[in-house]
């Protein structure tokens, strides 16, 4: 199965440099991560899609929207690759990385989860998307998510993995 994953588009609380990972939050693209899906659209357009798969969070389900509009692929919901849940949900994501920079890993701060509590989610759900009958898939998700695809494709250490950075509506490309 050919799967591309990509991060959504720049979102308000980007801007502002908060954490969000409750899909009830007024959290949307902004006018630039709306041109950076029509971007991400434009260098999908000719590829096949069996299916758009998005996290609960908005987010990903508004970038999904646009980058469908050439495909018309079903679009599916799978909690597997929410955002990582920080505890710091609305707060500031320099109050988040100050509170684990004691243990990265392992820290799980205000009811949270840690990043390697994360990455289990995430390949928990990469386990599952190799049982799916599709032969071409977006995993449209966030940063944290795209680092633990990244890390299992490229064979990276933990330590290498929390290093890894992605811009919005980036996409990578691997063979499940």
């Amino acid at each position: 199965m050919k799967v591309y994953f990509m991060r959504h588009g720049q979102t308000n609380y980007n801007v502002l440099g908060l954490c969000n990972d409750n899909p009830e939050d007024p959290v949307a693209l902004t006018e630039l991560g709306q041109s950076q899906a029509g971007k991400a659209a434009e260098q999908l357009r000719n590829t096949r899609l069996d299916r758009i798969i998005v996290s609960e969070l908005p987010r990903t389900r508004e970038t999904a929207t646009i980058v469908n509009r050439y495909h018309n692929a079903p679009v599916v919901v799978h909690p597997g690759i929410n955002d990582i849940r920080s505890g710091f949900n609305n707060r500031p994501v320099r109050e988040y990385q100050a509170a684990i920079a004691h243990d990265p890993l392992h820290a799980r701060v205000n009811g949270g989860e840690s990043l390697l509590d994360h990455k289990a989610r995430v390949l928990g759900f990469l386990d599952w998307l190799r049982t799916q009958p599709d032969r071409s898939v977006l995993v449209i998700a966030h940063e944290e998510t795209m680092r633990v695809f990244a890390a299992r494709f490229r064979n990276l250490t933990d330590e290498e993995m929390q290093v890894l950075a992605f811009g919005n509506c980036e996409i990578l490309e691997h063979e499940l």
